[in-house]
């Protein structure tokens, strides 16, 4: 007999029967019911969204958060969020008041959410509320950030260090060509007395394209920089979350990094951006920098006219002493030029008695001198014309030798010729006898053949 009881066979285990999609997606929304709480605060950066088009539409979000696992590799957590038409308007406009921006892609937010799992169209959140005060505290520690960058590249301070013309009247304008700030600037500047002369650049200066087309402007006047005294950057009034794009990094740099100095005046009385703490000077409203420009020119003019008024009192009273100096001057001159006109004339009978006895002397002198030529030149006369008349003779006796030597050669040069025209003569003479001979004989010969012919 065993000592052990045998254990009864068990029936084969067979699996769970099949279940349909819905089935199974039914449960899976059951156990979230059941396994979760009813809501949950959470942290996650909005990747995209969609708002409302129209009254009682809903807005759309895509959450998204970038996190590291336990083995240290990077995750992407994702989800879709719905805010139902009624909570959309209680929670964005409070949000927008508490933060001074409407909800947008990349806003980290604080948000209290509801699971919700539908066979149709899977699992989403519901927002049911958004804390602002979260996303205000992240919005201040992007802003220090940017501060500190600012800070440590030292773009906050070097506007500052540029010196702006005592009178800036060429402005490079950057603004909305339409927009009411940029034609109050205008107006402003107008009924002033003084001439500025504006160049508008255009740009837009609110939305997400705003700091990317500011920096375009600031590109073109740097171009021209030699053209302009400083930069006037200015917008009219708008809401708080208008100057977001003035918080931008890029665009205060780009402002601070400017060699011209830049004024700006975008239209906020209690908020400062982060451009205004990178320009040269940061004024409140475009009506402000055009105040500004025009006081600046006053207070240059009205320095001009102080400092004018000082030189003309300066100028008079040294007027004054040089007149009394002139009158002092006048006297001792007057009185020296008597002293001066006196000793001239001393002077001059003295060199007019020295000028008569040197004449006279010189005409004594001159005298004397013709009397020892008047007796010099008859022998010098004699003495000349004795050299001349033996010159005339010597030239007598070669012309005559020459005469002599030129007859002798004409009569050799006349005899060789009459001996060559006799000779030439009788050779011609010559020659024609012995045609003469030849010629009788041949007449001879001719007559005798002809009495041998007429003999016969």
């Amino acid at each position: 007999m065993p000592l052990y009881n045998r254990r009864p066979e068990l029936p084969p285990i067979l699996p769970p029967p099949p279940l349909g999609l819905a089935d199974l997606l039914g449960r899976v929304r059951q156990a979230l019911q059941q396994q979760l709480a009813d809501s949950y605060w959470v942290i996650a950066e909005v990747a995209e969204l969609t708002v409302p088009r129209f009254a009682g539409a809903h807005c759309y979000l895509t959450l998204t958060e970038q996190t590291i696992d336990s083995r240290g590799t990077p995750v992407k957590a994702q989800a879709r969020a719905t805010l139902w038409s009624q909570r959309y308007q209680q929670l964005a406009p409070a949000f927008e008041r508490h933060t001074g921006q409407p909800l947008r892609p990349g806003l980290k937010l604080l948000l209290r959410v509801q699971v919700r799992f539908h066979e149709q169209y899977g699992l989403s959140l519901d927002v049911t509320a958004i804390d602002p005060s979260y996303t205000v505290g992240e919005l201040a520690l992007l802003r220090l950030k940017t501060l500190r960058l600012l800070e440590e590249k030292g773009l906050l301070e070097r506007q500052k260090r540029l010196s702006l013309p005592l009178a800036p009247q060429r402005l490079a304008v950057i603004s909305s060509p339409t927009a009411a700030g940029f034609q109050d600037f205008v107006q402003q500047l107008d009924e002033a007395s003084y001439d500025f002369a504006l160049t508008l650049f255009p740009a837009m200066m609110q939305g997400d394209e705003a700091p990317a087309s500011i920096r375009a402007a600031l590109d073109g006047v740097r171009v021209r920089r030699g053209q302009f005294d400083a930069v006037v950057i200015i917008r009219g009034g708008g809401s708080r979350t208008d100057l977001l794009a003035f918080d931008e990094y890029g665009l205060a740099a780009a402002i601070g990094a400017f060699p011209l100095p830049v004024l700006t005046g975008i239209g906020h009385e209690r908020d400062e951006a982060i451009v205004d703490l990178t320009a040269h000077r940061a004024l409140k409203t475009p009506t402000a920098v055009a105040v500004f420009l025009v006081e600046r020119l006053a207070r240059l003019e009205a320095a001009f006219l102080g400092y004018g008024e000082q030189v003309v009192a300066l100028a008079r009273r040294q007027l004054s002493q040089r007149h009394a100096r002139l009158d002092q001057l006048s006297g001792q001159s007057r009185y020296a030029a008597h002293r001066q006109l006196d000793n001239a004339r001393e002077a001059l009978h003295a060199r007019a008695r020295q000028a008569a006895q040197g004449p006279r002397e010189q005409l004594r002198q001159l005298g004397l001198g013709l009397v020892r030529f008047r007796h010099q030149l008859p022998r010098a006369a004699r003495r000349a014309l004795a050299r001349e008349q033996r010159g005339l003779r010597q030239r007598g006796r070669a012309l005559l030798g020459r005469f002599i030597r030129h007859h002798r050669r004409r009569r050799e040069v006349l005899l060789r010729r009459r001996f060559q025209l006799q000779l030439a003569l009788e050779r011609q003479l010559h020659r024609q006898e012995l045609r003469l001979a030849v010629i009788s004989e041949q007449v001879a010969v001719t007559s005798l053949r002809q009495r041998l012919i007429t003999g016969q």
